[in-house]
């Protein structure tokens, strides 16, 4: 059985070749579509419901049970999730340069249930914990912190199911995306669609986890909790693993950053050339399955021929290719979005935090129920799903009657509604939090915790957009072989508005003298702090726009049928208008 491990030889027509699991020609009535499809995104719903299991209630254990302090547990919890959106990277490295996307998504899947039930143990054996601390010795901070040897075996668990977990998100969506052809006009509208469906997949899987997983782990036991998450986890696996002779595979080429270091390496080393008078006398101009562009065009000089080294235009390390120029170039168009979208996480991240936090100083009271603050998340989740749906049931199909494009919403659009809400979400949490602190001072009364509910409304519809918009992007406008890793760069930028997070609240504490961030919410100015992410947010959509305006997408044109009763836009072939834009530079030079 032969699973897409090999190196391909000379690139395919519009992209790489799908092959089966036995490395022939697929079939397009046996393999790939939705089924295929469906069967992948179960791995991204248990991978959800694992990560979010363990990130929405692991500070109450550490805390609780490890009587690790506040602000170190939160540490723990952050760099567990910032690790494990990085780690992406690696994971995407590994699938573009020697794994393939199945094979990755299966290792990294096993690594995964195995770090969970590294984390049932650690949660279950009793010398994994200090001794029990009555409610005396709590309030006079009395209690046996965890030792290093009992946090070895935890740490040991998240980490393992970080790496796991990054390499998931890096891979499962470039790999459902591989089951449609993009050439197909009903799989390439298809395909559209793909990207709402993931994302619904991960809401689902967040909801459970918020509802059923926190609610076992606090009420059963944790090692139920995480073992159930373990279970899921395995399932996936044996889903994946079963769904083999279904799946569509794309041949991994070789590593993507040696081929970015090799082409910058050279456009350096030739800086000092002369520019052919033509791209067409460049290295292997006409074998590129993509337009040349002159857009970075000092990169062009890896592939200028040298005369004296004729003997050697084979070796990649004495000339680039166009077609590998064009890669390097696809990644560098990639870094100003990745970049603009780091504070939208950084928006998000509010809501897990200081949000939370506000809840615990209002009313929170349902009658006789008391909602516990962490629960408000359910809002943000479910929004999600909401304006999910609405995405492929309502905006999209109005969009695409609209626009008359296939697309309806570009990526980048998606982005930019996604990063327009995350300023309004900012603008209502400053004056909700305003109108609590002044309640409860000059009133002595607390407003219901429900005002939280337009904060998360806005950065969940935001999320829907840029999330799925974000996705898009990196994998369409990435090049082939190196989806996987462009993925983990889009997940990157997750990681990173985590880490802008902390590095704001440590700035803004020393900066105010610990006025503006107080522990008691009612003697300080979170107000302030949000509204300052706000402008941030002003300041950053201006330049998204800048850059979005500015981007070049890959050659993807849509042509409307002969036949003009017909209502579906079809794609053209990538290579007819390629060798369209090369026939006319040809008659430009002649």
């Amino acid at each position: 059985m032969v699973l897409a491990t090999s190196h391909s030889g000379k690139d395919g027509a519009h992209a790489d070749p799908a092959v089966d699991f036995r490395g022939n020609p697929v079939d397009k009535s046996r393999t790939g579509g939705w089924l295929a499809a469906g069967l992948i995104l179960g791995t991204e719903l248990s991978e959800r419901i694992c990560v979010m299991g363990i990130s929405m209630n692991l500070v109450t254990y550490l805390v609780g049970e490890l009587h690790i302090s506040s602000a170190k547990s939160a540490t723990i919890v952050t760099n567990f999730m910032g690790t494990l959106n990085l780690l992406g990277l690696l994971g995407g490295f590994l699938a573009d340069a020697k794994l393939g996307r199945y094979l990755a998504v299966a290792i990294f899947a096993s690594i995964t249930a195995l770090g969970l039930s590294l984390l049932t143990m650690a949660t279950t054996i009793p010398t994994m914990r200090p001794p029990q601390c009555d409610d005396y010795r709590k309030q006079h901070h009395q209690c046996i912190e965890a030792s290093g040897n009992q946090l070895a075996l935890l740490y040991a668990a998240l980490y393992t199911t970080a790496l796991g977990g990054g390499g998931i998100k890096s891979n499962v969506s470039g790999f459902g995306s591989d089951q449609f052809n993009q050439t197909d006009p009903k799989e390439e509208k298809a395909m559209h669609f793909f990207f709402n469906r993931f994302y619904f997949c991960i809401s689902i899987g967040s909801l459970f986890a918020v509802i059923v997983l926190v609610y076992i782990q606090d009420n059963v036991g944790r090692g139920w909790g995480y073992g159930i998450s373990a279970g899921t986890m395995v399932i996936a696996v044996a889903v994946l693993l079963c769904g083999t002779p279904l799946y569509r595979f794309k041949k991994p080429r070789g590593s993507p950053l040696t081929t970015i270091w090799r082409v910058s390496l050279l456009a350096w080393k030739k800086r000092r050339h002369p520019y052919p008078s033509h791209p067409s006398l460049l290295n292997d101009y006409d074998s590129a399955t993509v337009p040349h562009t002159d857009k970075f065009k000092y990169l062009d000089k890896a592939a200028i021929m040298d005369p004296t080294s004729s003997a050697q235009k084979n070796d990649p390390w004495i000339v680039s290719t166009v077609m590998e120029v064009e890669e390097v170039k696809m990644v560098l168009k990639l870094i100003p979005i990745w970049s603009t979208c780091i504070l939208f996480w950084t928006v998000y991240s509010q809501m897990t935090t200081f949000t939370i936090e506000q809840a615990t100083f209002m009313n929170r009271k349902v009658g006789s129920l008391v909602i516990p603050s962490g629960s408000y998340s359910t809002f943000l989740i479910i929004t999600i799903l909401l304006f999910t749906s609405l995405n492929e049931r309502l905006f999209v199909p109005l969009a695409r009657k609209l626009t008359r494009n296939a697309q309806g919403l570009t990526s980048l659009q998606r982005i930019g509604i996604g990063l327009f809400l995350s300023i309004l979400a900012m603008v209502a949490a400053a004056i909700i939090e305003k109108e609590r602190r002044e309640t409860v001072i000059q009133q002595n009364t607390m407003i219901s915790a429900f005002w939280l509910v337009p904060q998360y409304f806005l950065v969940g519809a935001g999320e829907a957009f840029v999330y799925v918009g974000q996705l898009e992007f990196f994998i369409r406008e990435a090049p082939e072989r190196m989806k996987s890793m462009s993925t983990g760069l889009f997940l990157s930028s997750i990681s990173m508005g985590f880490f802008v997070s902390s590095l704001l609240v440590s700035l803004v504490d020393k900066a105010t003298k610990k006025i503006w961030l107080r522990s008691n919410l009612n003697k300080g100015r979170l107000n302030n702090f949000y509204w300052m992410l706000a402008v941030l947010g002003l300041l950053n959509l201006f330049i998204f726009l800048v850059f979005a305006r500015g981007h070049q997408y890959k050659v993807q044109q849509y042509i409307k049928p002969k036949n003009s009763e017909e209502k579906e836009l079809k794609t053209a072939n990538d290579l007819t208008v390629l060798e369209m834009v090369k026939e006319e530079q040809m008659i430009q030079l002649s």
